[in-house]
């Protein structure tokens, strides 16, 4: 069954981004959401089905560190795996963010295929064909 992703971050050019990298990607995805900050997120996932959840650390009005406590304390949402997107460069604050739940770690500015390849594993592939000839192109 085709997954549904939640994109939360604080900027919309990223969210964009992400969303487009997600479109081109050969993912099983089927509907793709966003919220600019965790209270946001929370609400989405209230009213809609999420499978993962893609999120920022450092947001206004509730950031990645208590989104995801508030996910992991929810007996509805606490399976639902969790990928870290963010510049954040603190080894023990990424490490602390993996030990509460996060699934995965991706660092600002990543390539196409490294988002890809983190989900990959989570929603399978949706076994897209290119047309003959043709490359995956990952341009923004």
């Amino acid at each position: 069954m085709a997954a549904n992703i939640l994109i939360v971050d604080d900027s919309a050019t990223m969210r964009r981004m992400i969303r487009r990298t997600l479109e081109i990607s050969d993912l099983n995805i089927n509907q793709v959401y966003e919220a600019s900050n965790g209270i946001e997120a929370l609400a989405c996932m209230d009213a809609n089905p999420i499978d993962v959840v893609l999120l920022d650390i450092n947001m206004p009005v509730m950031g990645g560190d208590r989104l995801i406590e508030r996910i992991r304390c929810d007996r509805r949402l606490r399976n639902i795996p969790l990928i870290i997107a963010s510049t954040e460069g603190s080894e023990t604050r990424v490490k602390r963010l993996l030990e509460a739940g996060a699934r995965g770690y991706l660092r600002k500015p990543f390539l196409p295929e490294q988002l890809r390849d983190v989900l990959a594993p989570i929603v399978g592939s949706g076994q897209k064909t290119s047309p003959a000839g043709s490359q995956d192109q990952f341009a923004f």
